[in-house]
């Protein structure tokens, strides 16, 4: 047998560093592993793909601020890029109607009307989310979009799902309001309706395709949206009605989307700037839910840092190539799986089929009602609520019912940005005050049970002469600091005996910071005058690390801190009969 040339320092290197770019290249591993019978079915998938993508992204594109063309562009160029960058099998990103409201909001305050315009700032949010996203991965920050709770997250995305069916409905009864925010939109669009400015056909023509995609939606197989666009489109052929007032996408430019920076020079970029990070955390936490799902039905696991660089790199590309903000899709993604799609392959060959016909036959789509479109994004609109859930949350905890009824109106009434911005605070808010008051408990002995527990819940637990057991059920840190000086000098006043120790059971106290360890510092000078004691029972080690850092070990010494409370009392025990 031939013996093996020894692998040299140099190439070691090499192979390390091509395993490193692997990492970042999904893409490539998949394709490195590529099954041939796979093929036939990614390419019938994304063939039945392309017949969603098409309707779906000029009616996204239309419901953002932007010509429908530029819904294609923003379709071609994100699937090809997430295909190498992005680590789900099958997950299909493009416009999507949860984005279209915050797309809006900054399209409509700076374009003024202008589509070059537009296309522009649309762009540039486009770029700005997904250098936010790119940026978040490559520090490892995947988990960001975690910190916003469950009822939050619903409140912030049925007012997005309201926002988004509102900004349709002029379109439905082809009326041009000012976009002033949800609300005030619906009394103009009521004003215009009462003064006669609705188109009847229009609307029919709308709302029957809204009824035909409601009702396909039950049968899975059939491409619902699909038909509805295609008989709408033939009855403004046949019947003429756009020379009726019926509004039509018209004929659409020939060719694909070439590379350019986009730029408005007068442009407002602070709202621009959070807009697209806006429209990233969105994006992300849909995707990252999405990518999550799928992955537990393949069984597998996708890296959540790596789903937000592969996000980021398609929003970047999207902007670069004239399109806009995009994210995953819930209703494209099942299709391709029921389709049979076995890799991003499928994606691939949407995205080139969407490609071919922009090149062929473009003018395909030229009666193509708008109306038709705004149904489009009304139906995925509806599907963006979330109630039932909502109503078992008003159940079990009425105030986090009401805390995601606050971010809903924040997006009703002040429209989607400044909704989402409300819903972050909010976030933020809930999480410090979770943490300003946590619980806490004194400690006693309860017959029959092992252990101490709290003398709040029982009431006849013993209670050991001279010691304060106290358990602290948070992190400590600035927020909460005084809080827990304030709660332990309470404990040591109310003690029905003269207090000699404290020990602060500190098992679920999982970090410090330096101005608790200030607290505690100050703590224990109180606590010597008065001649009490303050020890530590089951401290993580993380944390004694960082009280030793902070020089608060040496400072109560090493005798202070116990492994377990048991051992805590016993020691205290020993002590005083002893003394």
């Amino acid at each position: 047998m031939e013996a093996q040339r020894p692998v040299s320092p140099k190439e070691q290197t090499a192979v390390i560093s091509a395993r490193r770019w692997m990492r970042w290249l999904p893409g490539l591993t998949v394709l490195k592993a590529y099954r041939l019978s796979w093929l036939p079915s990614d390419l019938t998938a994304g063939l039945v793909l392309t017949t969603m993508l098409v309707p779906v992204g000029i009616a996204y594109a239309e419901a953002s601020g932007v010509p429908g063309v530029y819904g294609l562009y923003a379709t071609i160029v994100p699937l090809l890029a997430y295909a190498l960058f992005g680590p789900s099998r099958i997950l299909v990103l493009g416009p999507d109607s949860a984005l279209a409201a915050p797309i809006l909001a900054v399209v409509v305050q700076i374009a003024a009307g202008d589509p070059s315009r537009a296309i522009a700032v649309a762009s540039m949010m486009a770029i700005v989310s997904g250098l936010f996203c790119i940026v978040l991965g490559l520090l490892r920050l995947g988990f960001i979009t975690e910190l916003l709770s469950k009822p939050i997250r619903y409140g912030y995305m049925n007012g997005i799902a309201l926002a988004v069916l509102i900004s349709q409905l002029p379109r439905l009864f082809a009326i041009r309001i000012e976009e002033r925010g949800p609300l005030r939109d619906i009394v103009s669009l009521a004003l215009g309706v009462a003064a006669g400015q609705a188109n009847w056909y229009s609307f029919a023509v709308g709302a029957a395709s809204l009824a035909l995609i409601l009702f396909l939606k039950r049968f899975e197989k059939l491409p619902g949206i699909l038909i509805a666009v295609i008989v709408a489109t033939l009855c403004v052929t046949v019947l003429h009605l756009d020379s009726v007032g019926v509004k039509v996408l018209g004929k659409i430019p020939q060719g694909l989307p070439t590379f350019a920076l986009p730029w408005v020079s007068d442009a407002d970029l602070v709202k621009i700037l959070l807009g697209g990070c806006a429209v990233a955390l969105i994006a992300f936490a849909d995707t990252s839910v999405l990518s999550r799902t799928f992955a537990a039905r393949f069984r597998s696991r996708v890296d959540p840092n790596q789903e937000m660089v592969g996000l980021g790199v398609a929003n970047l590309a999207a902007g670069l190539f004239h399109g806009f903000p995009i994210s995953s899709s819930s209703s494209r993604t099942p299709v391709a799986e029921a389709a049979g799609a076995k890799t991003q392959l499928t994606g691939v060959v949407g995205a080139l089929a969407v490609a071919a016909l922009l090149m062929a036959a473009p003018n395909l789509m030229r009666y193509l009602p708008n109306s038709a479109l705004a149904a489009v994004v009304i139906a995925a609109a509806l599907g963006l609520f979330e109630i039932t859930d909502l109503k078992r949350i008003f159940r079990i905890q009425q105030w986090e019912f009401w805390l995601s009824m606050a971010c809903f109106a924040g997006v009703a009434v002040f429209g989607a940005i400044p909704g989402i911005c409300f819903a972050v605070v909010i976030a933020v808010i809930e999480f410090l005050w979770d943490g300003w008051r946590p619980h806490y408990a004194v400690l006693g002995r309860v017959e029959g049970l092992r252990g101490y527990h709290d003398v709040q819940r029982y009431p006849h637990a013993e209670r050991i002469a001279g010691l304060v057991l106290f358990r602290w059920d948070a992190p400590l840190f600035f927020a909460n600091a005084e809080q827990f000086q304030q709660r332990l000098l309470e404990a040591v006043a109310e003690s029905p005996s003269a207090v000699r120790r404290v020990v602060v059971a500190a098992e679920p106290v999982t970090s410090v910071d330096v101005t608790s360890a200030d607290m505690l510092r100050d703590l224990t000078r109180t606590l010597d005058e008065r001649g009490i004691g303050l020890h530590f029972a089951e401290v993580k080690d993380p944390v004694r690390d960082k009280l030793r850092r902070f020089e608060l070990t040496d400072l109560l010494g090493d005798a202070c801190f116990h492994p377990t409370v048991n051992s805590a009392v016993d020691g205290y025990v020993e002590t005083v009969g002893k003394g």
